[in-house]
């Protein structure tokens, strides 16, 4: 591999370590779970992808083929950390009783947890 090829491998390893750093310190400096809940769940899922990109890149380039070992986990990985986000988002509803009071209401029989239990 040589030039360009290199030289993208090397700015997606800098972006990832950038986005990484970035989600790691949100997690560490934000007040609250609902706000320390985006560094991990956006920035460092961006950060992974990234190194995993660079990585099937790496191997293009190295072997001439296609790694899809890595394909996979960077698919189930944007698939999955948003999901679990949103569940982590909506069980933190569920059992902070004085969050629950402050939230608008959903306009539907069912709370913003799903699960109403004040009813």
């Amino acid at each position: 591999m040589h030039g360009i090829g290199e030289w993208a491998v090397a700015a997606l390893i800098l972006i990832g370590a950038f986005f990484i750093l970035v989600g790691s310190f949100g997690l560490a400096k934000l007040p609250d779970m609902m706000r320390r809940l985006h560094g991990p769940s956006k920035a460092t899922t961006l950060g992974i992808g990234s190194l995993l990109i660079a990585s099937m890149l790496n191997f293009i380039g190295v072997s001439g083929r296609i790694s899809f070992h890595e394909l996979l986990i960077t698919i189930f990985l944007f698939l999955t950390a948003p999901v679990t986000a949103h569940m982590l988002a909506k069980a933190h509803i569920l059992r902070s009783q004085k969050d629950r009071g402050s939230l608008s209401p959903t306009g539907r029989p069912a709370g913003w947890a799903t699960l109403d239990v004040d009813k």
